[in-house]
């Protein structure tokens, strides 16, 4: 566990500052479980009573948290975000997002774990700015014409974002070295691509069943 930091006078910014970074160091040692105001005030060298009055729920820290990494993650992924807002989707490389965001992922696999799960259990997921742009990309790629059709921008977010979170997972428990785990990044990636260009199923070999899936589609619309 890391040393207690030195008590000294702050300015309240300051202080907010090293409470949350206190808070991320915490979350990523022991998740949700194990974070307190208590507990984050004492790593953070700060008085129970000055963590209180910028935090004062264990909620409100972990909701502030969370935004953060949320914005560390557009940073990461998408850049700017006033550049990415208005960017066209069809300038997007998939290739560099699968990238960015898996690698992000395995470098912050605690962090990003309670951040995927804070947004995908919240009620209005589009208040995180990286969720909202993710999702928002996906419905503009299933206009194109470079999209299969029936494509649900929904599900798809979901099942990347929860693959990337969890693969670190895996790769960590199986990997012995750095070098090992960016190979691992780079299967991943990799197979995120294939299955994004191509999918799983050779259409030729199930007509029928692809069939029934348009049949389907059709019918929801």
């Amino acid at each position: 566990m890391s040393e207690r930091r030195p008590r000294r006078r702050r300015d309240p910014d300051r202080t907010r500052e090293d409470i949350l970074e206190a808070a991320r160091e915490v979350l990523a040692e022991d998740g949700k479980e194990g974070l307190s105001v208590a507990r984050v005030a004492q790593r953070a060298g700060v008085n129970r009573g000055t963590a209180y009055q910028h935090f004062q729920t264990r909620e409100q820290l972990i909701e502030a948290t969370v935004e953060w990494v949320g914005d560390k993650l557009f940073e990461a992924v998408f850049g700017d975000p006033d550049e990415a807002k208005d960017q066209p989707v069809e300038n997007i490389s998939v290739e560099d997002v699968n990238d960015q965001l898996a690698s992000f992922a395995m470098e912050n696999p605690a962090l990003g774990r309670v951040w995927l799960l804070e947004v995908l259990s919240s009620r209005r997921p589009a208040k995180d700015p990286f969720w909202r742009q993710y999702k928002s990309n996906f419905e503009k790629f299933a206009q194109t014409s470079f999209a299969q059709p029936g494509m649900d921008a929904e599900v798809l977010s979901v099942l990347i974002l929860a693959g990337s979170f969890i693969w670190p997972v895996w790769a960590r428990a199986h990997a012995r070295s750095a070098k090992e785990r960016e190979k691992m990044l780079k299967r991943f990636t990799r197979e995120i691509l294939r299955l994004s260009l191509h999918g799983t199923l050779r259409p030729e070999k199930y007509r029928e069943l692809d069939t029934r899936v348009m049949r389907d589609l059709r019918k929801k619309r």
